[in-house]
């Protein structure tokens, strides 16, 4: 079986503010194929075979059909890297992940917490996965890295759950990040400040580099099972600069996968 399996979750109805994330998996793919750049990590993992890996995007109309979708594609694949798509789809992905791999420890780069209790009266939006998570128990550990929106009730849900929360305030963790559990990484791509991915739905400035971001994947001690690359949105993007970031961070994250 192969290792690594890559899958676009089309889906941006847990957005809060501007729907556009759902066409984002298809434009990530362009732009690591567009001959710009080779398919190799700078970790020197061979990422050529990658369209062999590909199980394809898949149109999400119902929210919870994308945790039967992971678990059928757990059981072709043993990692699963995904382009979303909003970040409310981190919680079903997880919800499946826990069937297989029990206890994970989860490092979220994010500008956002995204551990609201219920935002616009709706508790599967995409500012509050982080809360569904830790409250099913899914992930032992929960490091957050970027974080710049922190209010008092996330503040509050923070303390809650035990969370590990870097603020840009505060400063980035020591390094290497090391974990003892399996890993599965989430990437909101608006953990960036705005200036290097203007493509998001929520440009908070104050943001970490595309550097920073890659040190702190490559400083993971601990074995990486599974990742998504979020909230990307096609409709707000500056000469597809950020789909070429995105492609980057693609290359990173499966060079960990694998």
């Amino acid at each position: 079986m192969e290792t690594v399996g890559i899958r676009g979750i089309c889906y941006d109805s847990g957005s809060s503010y501007l729907k556009g994330p759902a066409g984002a998996p298809a434009l990530i793919r362009k732009a690591l194929r567009s001959g710009m750049m080779n398919l190799y990590s700078e970790t020197l993992a061979d990422l050529n075979p990658w369209e062999t890996w590909d199980l394809g995007d898949f149109e999400i109309q119902n929210y919870f059909d994308i945790e039967a979708l992971t678990l059928e594609h757990l059981a072709r694949k043993q990692k699963l890297f995904t382009l979303g798509g909003d970040h409310s789809i981190t919680y079903p992905i997880l919800k499946a992940y826990a069937g297989n791999y029990g206890k994970l420890d989860i490092l979220q780069i994010d500008a956002h917490p995204d551990l609201y209790q219920q935002y616009e009266e709706d508790s599967y939006s995409h500012a509050c996965p982080f809360a569904r998570i830790m409250e099913d128990g899914l992930a032992q550990r929960l490091v957050q890295v970027g974080i710049r929106t922190l209010n008092p009730h996330q503040k509050e849900q923070a303390g809650r759950f035990g969370v590990e929360m870097y603020t840009m305030p505060a400063g980035l963790p020591k390094l290497p990040l090391q974990f003892s559990n399996p890993v599965y990484v989430s990437l909101d791509i608006d953990a960036l400040d705005p200036a290097f991915a203007p493509g998001v739905s929520h440009r908070e400035s104050g943001g970490l580099t595309p550097r920073e971001v890659i040190t702190l994947l490559q400083s993971i001690e601990g074995e990486v099972v599974g990742a998504d690359l979020v909230e990307y949105n096609p409709l707000r993007d500056l000469d597809g600069m950020t789909s070429e970031v995105g492609a980057k961070f693609m290359k990173e994250l499966l060079g960990l996968l694998l």
